[in-house]
């Protein structure tokens, strides 16, 4: 396991954390930030509703700050373990990856999105 893994997520949830990022990024239904930098920009500042990171990066010490800012600002996040299928989901072009997306802002259409990968969240935590 990777150092910025806090803990492991299930698969079926995983692709509950694709279908939100899908959801806000791609059809359009809210904002994402893209990118480790972006990302710890967003949690750092306290803007960020959720972060989502891929569990393969590499190095794997990309992201390892991200998780203590998240705790710190009480910000959930959760894994997902391709950055091409997340960055894909998340809108950008094809063949692009991205180690992390932050959750910015989403629409009402994606609130059941959010909600319940939220909720996987603080069962894995728990």
């Amino acid at each position: 396991m990777s150092v910025h893994i806090a803990y492991e997520t299930p698969q079926d949830v995983q692709e509950q954390v694709y279908e939100m990022v899908k959801a806000i990024g791609k059809d359009g239904r809210g904002t994402l930030k893209k990118g480790a930098n972006e990302v710890t920009k967003a949690a750092e500042r306290g803007t960020a509703q959720m972060v989502v990171m891929a569990e393969k990066v590499n190095p794997s010490e990309l992201l390892a700050h991200i998780p203590m800012i998240c705790k710190e600002k009480s910000i959930p996040f959760i894994y997902v373990e391709d950055q091409a299928y997340l960055a894909e989901a998340a809108g950008m072009p094809t063949g692009t990856r991205t180690a992390a997306i932050a959750v910015m802002e989403f629409t009402k259409d994606a609130a059941d999105h959010f909600n319940g990968v939220k909720g996987h969240y603080e069962t894995l935590i728990a």
